[in-house]
């Protein structure tokens, strides 16, 4: 679906997380996108990211797009969803293909049939492949080439990007937003959508690796020289954290979240082992006051984890400290304090707290400046900008397919 006009056609992202559904609702207007609605509801009926029960996660996503039919029963249509799920794998594949025309100039079918070839990959039945993603194009032994379109050569390769998901997880997430009444427009796996809406080309020219640190999950994505050089989701997230605390002070889980939050930190050594907090105020039978430098023990320990895991997929694509453009941590995990702190430390890297890029966005009166600002909806947002890119809309106002776009729709979606 193109946006045919210069304002009105709507895009709206749903990124349905271990604890809560985050909706965006992005409407083109002129060369940027207007956010015209954002919100969050609580969500169960998921474990580590992937649909566990699918009526439960129904009804959260119903009462988003309830939300959503008030101002705008089209921007219903067109749903793009994250895939969190951590059974997803990646591959390198390569596609080659002789060139069919006599004057050897390279068309179209040309290109579609390279990345047809590099997609001839083997998988069990219950996998299937969400995107190809083009690295490059290699025209008679000539690498680095964007878009071969028009060139002249005998021999067409394509360096491909294969990203297969486990079906069932794919499924129950269809399904949950089309017994809600919804329609989806595409798939993204998460740490993809929410690379492209925190890092800048900058980034990931220069090479960054973006984490995102969910409840239930954290995924990761790899940039240089705008190339993604890998792509990851583990079955651990910022929740781990909060049920370490709630372990280790024996309270509920919902006071060990609201503990983790108020006088949490990422780094122990940064809180003072005098500091004590009165746990009392929200849990009146624990046993009298507790030492921040515990609780920060705790958590720095649990994200040290997550950081590790990170740091050995790093190291495995030959990457570990050798990012100019550093670290960017988004999610809920991303406001946890001294979380760049640490990360700087575990990854020797420059860190810092992403949310989207602002300039591809029109906030009309500030009205949705909190979200555009937080880490916790940079999936959502990216959602709305992936769907852009998809559906064929440039920087310059104009709609319609490119040929690259077409083969770079960096999404294949399969009905269940």
């Amino acid at each position: 679906m193109a946006w045919k006009n210069i304002r009105g056609g709507m895009i709206t992202g749903i990124d349905i997380g271990t604890s809560s559904v985050k909706v965006a609702v992005g409407e083109q207007v002129g060369s940027k996108i207007s956010l015209v609605h954002a919100a969050k509801e609580s969500c169960s009926g998921l474990r580590r990211g992937a649909v566990i029960d699918v009526v439960e996660v129904s009804r959260t996503v119903n009462r988003a797009l309830a939300d959503i039919k008030k101002f705008s029963k089209s921007a219903t249509k067109n749903i793009y969803l994250s895939i969190g799920t951590s059974q997803v794998n990646m591959q390198v594949s390569r596609g080659i293909v002789a060139v069919s025309r006599a004057d050897a100039e390279i068309y179209q079918d040309d290109i579609d049939r390279a990345v047809r070839a590099s997609q001839a990959v083997n998988l069990p039945q219950n996998r299937m492949i969400v995107h190809t993603l083009t690295r490059e194009f290699v025209v008679d032994g000539a690498g680095d080439i964007t878009d071969p379109l028009g060139l002249s050569g005998s021999r067409l390769e394509v360096q491909s990007v294969i990203v297969d998901a486990f079906s069932p997880h794919v499924k129950n997430l269809i399904r949950s937003v089309e017994l809600a009444g919804g329609e989806i427009g595409g798939l993204v796996f998460a740490p993809l959508v929410a690379a492209r809406a925190a890092l800048a080309k900058r980034q990931r020219d220069l090479g960054a690796v973006l984490v995102d640190i969910g409840f239930g999950t954290t995924g990761m994505s790899v940039y240089e020289e705008n190339k993604l050089l890998s792509v990851m989701k583990f079955p651990i997230g910022a929740g781990n954290i909060t049920n370490d605390l709630g372990v280790g002070l024996k309270v509920p889980i919902d006071a060990a979240e609201e503990i983790k939050l108020e006088y949490g930190n990422a780094v122990a050594r940064d809180v003072n082992t005098k500091d004590l907090v009165d746990i009392t105020k929200l849990v009146p039978d624990a046993k009298g006051p507790v030492s921040r430098r515990f609780i920060a023990d705790i958590i720095e320990s649990r994200m040290g984890e997550i950081f590790d895991l990170v740091n050995a997929e790093l190291k495995a694509c030959g990457k570990y400290a050798e990012l100019p453009g550093g670290v960017v941590i988004v999610g809920g995990g991303a406001k946890l304090p001294g979380v760049t702190d640490l990360a700087k430390q575990d990854m020797r890297l420059s860190a810092q707290i992403g949310s989207t890029i602002a300039e591809e966005w029109v906030d009309e009166g500030g009205a949705f400046k909190e979200y555009l600002e937080d880490p916790e909806f940079v999936s959502a947002l990216g959602l709305v900008l992936w769907g852009a890119d998809a559906s064929g809309w440039d920087k310059g106002g104009r709609t319609g397919s490119s040929p690259l776009r077409r083969i770079q729709g960096v999404f294949r979606y399969f009905a269940p």
